[in-house]
């Protein structure tokens, strides 16, 4: 496979107009006409590739999608936040209307990718977390003008693809979420390269039907207790909860093992679990984690989630959290500076892990400077 086009491969960018596909789409709350800006990480991420680009006296045009307006225009999806505090942080940057208020974002239309293109000379793509989407800002511009990925971008894709082809061994994905379906390709392909497997969440009730225990009112996909079933058939190594944590049939806080009785729900992994999956994690050379161990935003249900944070934090193995709630939980512990990666995309993470390449990725390398 080719390598991507780096900033450096641009050549001379002096008095260029860059366009950076950029992934602002940061949390945001208020009212719609006054939302604020609660975590400007994804902001931050992009300097290093601005930086770079108007150090070398390129004039640079950022570009991202915030939110699903679903191709319209929505008051409280306007990147004018976005663009006053990148103006704080970036004197002099522009940053265009939110992509996704034309149904051509979505759409991949090319009349959209020349209307974003107008007057651009250059296009640099450094948001990974929507690099998996085959939009006309993300797999347009490098048809026509010199391309490169950004230094967020090309980091993302050096880290997440070493752990797909050479990661130190002992390997352990843990992984949580709601549902199998979701994660069941990613889950297919990590078991062809890691050495065991740590399946919590809402997820894990699905497999644990598929051993035959009784688990009540916990979520469970029908559909896919014969895939679990065939997946622990398998002979790869898959960790499961021994014990759950979550509400009775009377909806009081209970502890159970793994059957649980009728009317109850599980709703996190219980002591023991977090603590054999702490374990697996300190005796791994590399860990990846995406998905909670459970409802970790009620703080009843925040315990499972947080010791595997605590242990991802503590290992001394490499550590890499896949973005989404994962990302969201290690920063609500305040622990997102204690591991070695944590990826801006949480979708884009696992296409990666799961494919080995994405849209965004091969637009780059049929670029026209491409080697």
């Amino acid at each position: 496979m080719a390598s991507l086009p780096t900033l450096e491969d641009l050549g001379d960018v002096a008095g260029k107009r860059v366009l950076v596909r950029t992934d602002f789409n940061v949390p945001m709350e208020g009212p719609d006409d006054a939302r604020v800006i609660v975590d400007d990480f994804r902001i931050r991420a992009a300097l290093p590739t601005i930086e770079w680009l108007t150090s070398r006296g390129a004039h640079v045009v950022c570009a991202t999608h915030l939110g699903r307006p679903k191709g319209a225009v929505v008051d409280k999806y306007s990147v004018a936040p976005l663009r006053e505090r990148l103006g704080s942080l970036a004197p002099g940057v522009e940053l265009m209307e939110n992509l996704r208020f034309h149904p051509g974002e979505e759409g991949n239309d090319p009349e959209f990718v020349a209307q974003i293109m107008q007057g651009i000379d250059m296009y640099v793509n450094d948001a990974f977390g929507a690099a998996h989407r085959a939009h006309a800002s993300i797999v347009g511009p490098p048809q026509t003008v010199p391309s490169a990925a950004g230094r967020l971008l090309q980091r993302e894709v050096e880290i997440l693809s070493g752990l797909r082809d050479r990661p130190k061994r002992p390997f352990v994905a843990v992984l949580g979420g709601a549902k199998v379906s979701d994660k069941l390709g990613v889950i297919e392909s990590l078991l062809n390269v890691v050495d065991s497997l740590v399946i919590g969440g809402g997820m894990c009730f699905t497999f644990l039907a598929a051993k035959g225990y009784p688990i009540g009112d916990s979520l469970c996909e029908k559909d896919q207790i014969d895939v679990c079933r065939g997946l622990l058939e398998s002979g790869r190594t898959i960790h499961l909860p021994d014990d759950i944590v979550g509400l009775d049939a009377s909806g009081n806080y209970a502890t159970f093992g793994v059957r649980l009785p009728d009317g109850a729900k599980g709703l996190d992994i219980g002591p023991g679990s977090a603590a054999a999956f702490s374990d697996v994690i300190m005796d791994a050379r590399t860990v990846f984690w995406n998905g909670p161990m459970g409802m970790f935003e009620d703080e009843r249900f925040a315990s499972g989630t947080r010791t595997v944070a605590e242990a991802m934090a503590a290992t001394k193995a490499f550590t890499v959290v896949g973005g989404g709630d994962s990302a969201a939980a290690l920063a609500q512990f305040k622990l997102d500076d204690d591991v070695d990666h944590v990826s801006t995309g949480g979708g884009a993470s696992l296409e990666l892990l799961e494919l080995g390449d994405l849209p965004g990725l091969q637009a780059l390398r049929g670029a026209p400077n491409a080697q």
